[in-house]
């Protein structure tokens, strides 16, 4: 299973294998062309109350992984989605934020790292 994190904002490379973004809102400034997408899954992404309630608090990373978590695990036929394009070859999940330590898409990683263990 190879899973890469990169912000949208970077430069997509043929490395990147199919680029996923998995942040509910569009990025600001991105156009549609320059993001080279294979897929948006919004329904990955943290619920607007969790995102919220993080605000990018480094001192809440731990317990926003907590909850992200099982937000993930309510939603089988997301991961599933995602699952299809890991399986498929290199993926790269691509978010907006400027904190590149307390992010969704490096929580997403974690958590599936941690669960699809092979």
């Amino acid at each position: 299973m190879h899973i890469a994190i990169k912000r949208v904002y970077e430069k997509a490379s043929k490395a990147d294998g199919q680029r996923i973004l998995i942040d509910h809102i569009w990025p600001r400034g991105v156009s549609k062309a320059n993001a080279a997408l294979d897929a948006w899954l919004k329904a990955l992404a943290p619920s607007g109350a969790l995102r919220t309630w993080f605000n990018h608090d480094p001192a809440r990373w731990t317990e926003f992984q907590h909850r992200y978590g099982r937000e993930l695990d309510a939603n089988p036929d997301a991961l599933a989605e995602l699952r299809d394009y890991i399986k498929a070859g290199p993926v790269t999940l691509l978010y907006a934020a400027r904190d590149e330590q307390h992010n969704n898409a490096l929580a997403l990683k974690q958590y599936l790292e941690h669960r699809w263990r092979s």
